[in-house]
């Protein structure tokens, strides 16, 4: 059984499940609460603490789930509300938490508050953030602002009678509303959906677009737009990362140490700063946030050091873990990106991927390299579906099976995040490689099933067994995750650390390198030298003492 401290959030590695992409137990093509249930041996198995579920509600599914439609329910595509108990109770009897995705930006446009408002009702119109219009005419949005998906992110109400009424904003798709938190009958709403989920034995929420919520009152033009999740470029940016959003979290906070263990957040932050990035986890805030710092990381030395400096440095000035992610549903897969020239991360939605070849299996080799260095770092880490599997983006979905509202608003110029989301294979034949349907709402690749659980179980070099060695380590060494880091003097293009028992060192050079002294190899992301030399592109873990 798993340790369930108040404060396990501080060194847990979470396993991000895209439901509709995970498992699907009723063979009609998507993933499914059912689908979900049956494997949670296996991620009991792996060797996380957790699961981060995304968007399980109502849904029109015009942005995966993100434009909800009720936050107290479960889409019937993925199940109902007695499936969700059972699986967080059966998470629970395994030792695994349960972190729920809350969406506090905006609502679906077929949530009831914008159906009522699309109706005339002007309390539920306060409810977001609606405008009328400029222009000789009243028929230009109030301002220039973006959506992220492309195209202006107003649109214009048709009144009940036929005629043309207020703009609202819209951040994302048009089909996404945004509330205006300035509205306490927002904040009223959200306390009780926390509630509603906490007392149903939920540990936590990931909070999507957690820097977005507060806008400036007086709306001014941008002039451009600098990116989907970026880290926004303009001082006092109107509506990314403004101070105001902070109380919300603070409110938010209250509510989770109400419980008895107290319930955790994370957000989803994207931000100019760490010391930005440092303000959401105050002590009275929120207690993680995603280290996009990390993700948005070369593949060089000085970059990925530079990251891990930046972030540890802000986060325990407020005494707040740091969360290391690689890759996301927003992100193009780390087995690719890694295997390019440029081997940046992106937010994901305005240039989720990005042109060039990619060499494959540089990627998968930098990808396993990574996923050491992540795991050896101190605080929590997430893993996204599929990472654990070496699975690289799929570059080549054919255009009328692309979903991602960034196809049409883009004018079908920026393929989406679609890539990243093609259903898990768990066998190497069968039924869309063991994902549970003739089909699959997106098309597996040829081949997809050579990648497969079922391909890597036994195999002892596979990407596989070197996560679940990972995570087994992590878990049984000494301050692994919780003690402090210390660098060590291994040359300008190697980095190496000491973390409590355990030094992970990590080749970036252009030839091998020796070892740093040590008594003990543990694990390996590739094959050691014939010398017992760091090859390029490889990390290593090794244990000190006797």
């Amino acid at each position: 059984m798993r340790d369930f401290s108040h404060d396990w959030w501080r060194h847990a590695v979470i396993y991000q499940v895209y439901i509709r992409s995970f498992a699907d137990g009723n063979g009609d093509g998507e993933g499914d609460i059912v689908g979900l249930r049956s494997r949670l041996g296996y991620l009991h198995e792996l060797g996380v603490d957790a699961l981060w579920i995304n968007p399980w509600y109502p849904s029109p599914m015009l942005d995966g789930g993100y434009d909800v439609a009720d936050y107290r329910a479960i889409n019937p595509r993925f199940g109902d509300l007695d499936q969700a108990q059972a699986l967080i109770d059966e998470a629970h009897a395994l030792g695994l938490r349960v972190i729920l995705d809350m969406v506090p930006n905006h609502t679906s446009w077929d949530h009831r508050w914008f159906r009522a408002a699309l109706a005339g009702d002007q309390q539920a119109r306060a409810r977001y953030l609606m405008r009328p219009g400029t222009g000789d005419h009243g028929d230009q949005p109030p301002n220039d602002w973006r959506s992220v998906f492309g195209g202006s992110a107003w649109t214009r109400l048709t009144e009940p009678d036929g005629s043309p009424g207020p703009f609202y904003l819209h951040l994302f798709d048009a089909s996404q509303p945004d509330l205006d938190w300035t509205n306490p009958e927002v904040h009223e709403e959200f306390i009780s959906v926390l509630r509603y989920w906490f007392d149903r034995g939920v540990d936590g929420f990931r909070i999507d677009v957690a820097h977005g919520m507060a806008k400036d009152a007086a709306l001014p033009n941008l002039g451009y737009q600098p990116g989907m999740l970026e880290a926004p470029e303009v001082e006092d940016h109107p509506f990314w990362d403004r101070d105001d959003v902070h109380q919300i979290y603070r409110d938010w906070r209250r509510v989770a140490d109400s419980y008895d263990p107290p319930r955790m957040f994370v957000a989803e932050a994207w931000v100019d700063t760490a010391e930005r990035m440092a303000n959401y986890v105050r002590p009275d805030e929120l207690h993680t946030t995603f280290n996009f710092d990390f993700v948005r990381a070369h593949w060089n030395a000085p970059s990925l050091r530079g990251a891990i400096d930046r972030s540890l440095g802000a986060l325990s000035a407020v005494d707040a873990p740091t969360t290391w992610v690689l890759s996301n549903h927003d992100v193009e897969r780390q087995a690719t990106r890694l295997g390019r020239a440029d081997t940046s991360g992106g937010s994901g939605a305005d240039a989720p991927v990005k042109p060039g070849s990619v060499d494959a299996e540089l990627g998968l080799q930098r990808a396993r390299a990574a996923a050491l260095l992540m795991l050896a770092l101190p605080g929590s880490a997430y893993l996204y579906q599929g990472e654990e599997l070496g699975l690289p983006e799929v570059l080549d979905l054919p255009e009328e099976a692309l979903q991602d509202p960034t196809w049409e608003r883009s004018g079908h110029t920026i393929r989406g995040r679609d890539g990243c989301r093609v259903p898990l294979p768990w066998t190497v034949a069968g039924r869309s490689a063991g994902f549970g349907a003739d089909g699959s709402w997106l098309p597996q690749p040829a081949g997809w099933g050579k990648l497969s659980v079922e391909a890597q179980e036994d195999d002892p070099s596979s990407t596989l067994n070197l996560y679940r060695a990972a995570l087994r380590l992590r878990r049984n060494l000494d301050g692994v995750g919780t003690a402090e880091l210390t660098w060590l003097d291994a040359g300008a293009d190697v980095l190496a650390f000491r973390s409590g028992d355990l030094i992970c060192a990590l080749n970036l050079t252009d030839a091998p390198v020796p070892l740093p002294e040590h008594s003990e190899v543990l694990l390996t992301s590739g094959d050691l030298g014939p010398d017992g030399s760091l090859p390029v592109d490889t990390a290593v873990w090794l244990a000190v003492g006797c």
